[in-house]
């Protein structure tokens, strides 16, 4: 113990500027991270602000049974999990596909310049973004011009509940594609070039050096991402879907982010909206550990 203690202390002499440069990292988790789980325990209280959270009387789970005998519990659950779904199995494989496209892209320019203007969407503003989707689907937008031009009908597509997942899953893929391809591209490039001019001399063509090659050397990091994106599965961007549902599509875009949203903020909930929370986060947690697990299982795989 003592001779952990000591190397310890030696090796903080001698990397002693490059702990200092982590203390803004961990003092930015600890006060906006781990601090205000302090807070977390108003679910199992009536928050009263006048009282504090302390003083705030005890209910135990009244939130969480209130919450699973709702009403709205079988709607946001669906809803949420089919945008995460649906995420997940469109949106996650689409940035692995075009950054394999762009590996086997070998005029330089072209390359650099398909790159740069897929990473622009991701720079954009959530709230520009979805200003281009309402104006786009409106029914004087683009999109029904060019309907109209080919002889279609004109249509709102934002008030049409059975459009909502598709406009939502379709934008986000552009606005991530992108950005999510540059850590691929960067796995490809750490791929062994023997490899190729191995399967050249074997009579390989490009579609089975892909096949054999590329993406088996990639799949480390696909997995590992996979298992972050599962972990976060039901922790949508309620930002947009808040910016895009209307009532008229409640039924389909409701989900629980923009449900504790109304009952927190715009009804003054807190106690019951941080319940639910806490439950969408242990669900995540869950999903998380479960999902790790199963890959450290199966290929050996896992983040810890």
């Amino acid at each position: 113990m003592d001779g952990l203690l000591l190397s310890a202390v030696k090796d903080f002499k001698m990397n002693k500027w490059v702990y200092l440069m982590a203390v803004p990292v961990l003092a930015y988790y600890l006060i906006f991270f781990y601090g205000p789980m302090y807070g977390a325990i108003i679910a199992f209280k009536d928050f009263r602000g006048g009282q504090g959270i302390l003083g705030s009387p005890w209910v135990g789970l009244k939130h969480f049974r209130s919450f699973f005998q709702s009403s709205f519990i079988w709607r946001l659950l669906r809803n949420t999990t089919l945008l995460s779904v649906y995420g997940l199995a469109f949106g996650f494989p689409a940035p692995i596909i075009f950054a394999l496209l762009i590996n086997e892209v070998r005029v330089k320019f072209f390359k650099r310049a398909v790159q740069t203007v897929s990473y622009i969407p991701h720079f954009i503003s959530i709230v520009v973004v979805c200003g281009m989707i309402v104006d786009m689907t409106a029914s004087e937008g683009l999109i029904n011009d060019i309907i109209a031009l080919f002889g279609g009908t004109r249509t709102n597509y934002l008030i049409k509940p059975e459009m909502f997942r598709t406009i939502y899953i379709s934008s986000s893929i552009w606005t991530g594609l992108g950005w999510g391809s540059i850590i691929y591209l960067a796995a490809l490039s750490n791929v062994d070039v023997q490899l190729y001019e191995a399967a050249i001399i074997d009579g390989a063509n490009r579609l089975k050096q892909a096949l054999h090659i590329t993406v088996p050397s990639i799949m480390p990091t696909v997995i590992i991402l996979l298992i972050l994106q599962i972990g976060n599965l039901l922790s949508i961007g309620w930002e947009k879907v808040l910016l895009l549902y209307n009532p008229l599509t409640y039924e389909t875009a409701d989900i629980i982010s923009t449900y504790v949203y109304r009952r927190g903020l715009e009804m003054a909930d807190y106690s019951f909206s941080t319940a639910i929370g806490l439950f969408n986060s242990c669900v995540n947690l869950v999903l998380l550990y479960s999902a790790n697990k199963i890959s450290q299982l199966t290929n050996e795989t896992s983040l810890w």
